[in-house]
């Protein structure tokens, strides 16, 4: 994945004169995660620029940029250092096409190294799509493989809206095949395993585990579709109604606390469009309600293969009373 997101700004800042990265060390560094290794070297410091830590001015020189015509790609180096700019990408980046009746788009893509999975300080694991994808103006989107982040990212940037690109940082490593040629559908929810008896819902770095459970429940003859949501916000709630209303019974993992997680979200949408072919409530697994943890307690926190199994357990054995 990592490769893949550098090719897919590689090639950005090829095609678009207008395309600017910025953000902590991701210049002659390349990004903590490598992610924007040898963009600097190619392309010059005017167009793959060092900013200091300051994440508020990183989101708030972003949003002039575009205001200026440019197409800006800021990093926020970690997901809980993205809190300081929270002020701007609320009050202006989301807002500026609004407020200025379209005459200021905001084709802004603010990529955010996102979750948790690598045993990090605190801090550097947080899971905030629930408080982007509640802001009215931007767009969220979540790769699950190498494929789904080089053709996302690039589709990000394309889009004249402001997009919050959330890379699950636990998968950076994972090799997979990119089909340079073939995206598919960019847009809405992705069917990444077709099944009968549940749909798991997941995204970013859950898809990957989802599939593990589906693997092993197998096993044991239960086929259960795995649904990669992709996009946050826009919710695909065609795709949504289209596997559940199948296997009529769904789990939403993710990993961010349960209390008004985007899971909640999920589950009224599948609930509204579902409601008459629905056999069980449609069941959580994911964080618990307390602070992201660091790293020696990730383990514990992350929805792992055993919940998800008994997750799905508890909406197979469902009966009305």
């Amino acid at each position: 994945m990592q490769q893949a997101l550098n090719r897919a700004l590689a090639e950005i800042l090829a095609e678009d004169p207008k395309a600017l990265v910025l953000g902590e060390d991701v210049g002659r560094l390349g990004g903590v995660f490598r992610i924007t290794d040898g963009l600097q070297k190619r392309f010059g410091v005017d167009r793959v620029m060092d900013t200091p830590l300051a994440e508020s001015g990183i989101l708030g020189m972003s949003v002039g940029l575009a205001m200026a015509g440019f197409h800006p790609i800021p990093e926020v180096q970690f997901d809980g250092f993205a809190y300081p700019a929270v002020n701007q990408i609320i009050t202006q980046l989301a807002r500026m096409n609004y407020r200025s009746r379209g005459t200021l788009p905001m084709p802004v893509t603010l990529r955010v190294p996102s979750f948790g999975g690598i045993r990090a300080p605190e801090h550097h694991g947080e899971s905030l799509e629930a408080l982007f994808a509640h802001v009215p103006g931007l767009k969220v989107v979540s790769p699950s493989s190498p494929h789904e982040a080089y053709h996302l990212l690039r589709h990000s940037v394309a889009v004249p809206d402001p997009v919050i690109f959330m890379e699950p940082k636990s998968r950076y490593w994972q090799k997979g095949e990119v089909n340079l040629g073939h995206a598919g559908p960019v847009e809405g929810a992705k069917v990444v395993r077709p099944g009968r008896h549940v749909t798991l819902v997941a995204w970013g770095a859950m898809v990957a585990r989802c599939l593990q459970v589906a693997e092993l429940a197998a096993e044991d003859g239960i086929e259960v579709e795995v649904l990669d949501l992709r996009w946050l916000k826009p919710i695909d709630a065609a795709a949504l109604a289209e596997s559940v209303g199948r296997t009529r019974r769904a789990v939403v993992v993710h990993e961010a606390p349960l209390t008004s997680g985007l899971g909640a979200e999920v589950a009224a949408l599948i609930t509204e469009h579902c409601f008459d072919t629905l056999r069980a409530p449609v069941g959580r697994v994911t964080g618990f309600d307390v602070p992201y943890p660091s790293g020696d307690l990730e383990d514990e926190y992350i929805p792992n293969i055993d919940r998800i199994l008994f997750g799905i357990q508890r909406v197979l054995e469902y009966r009305r009373g």
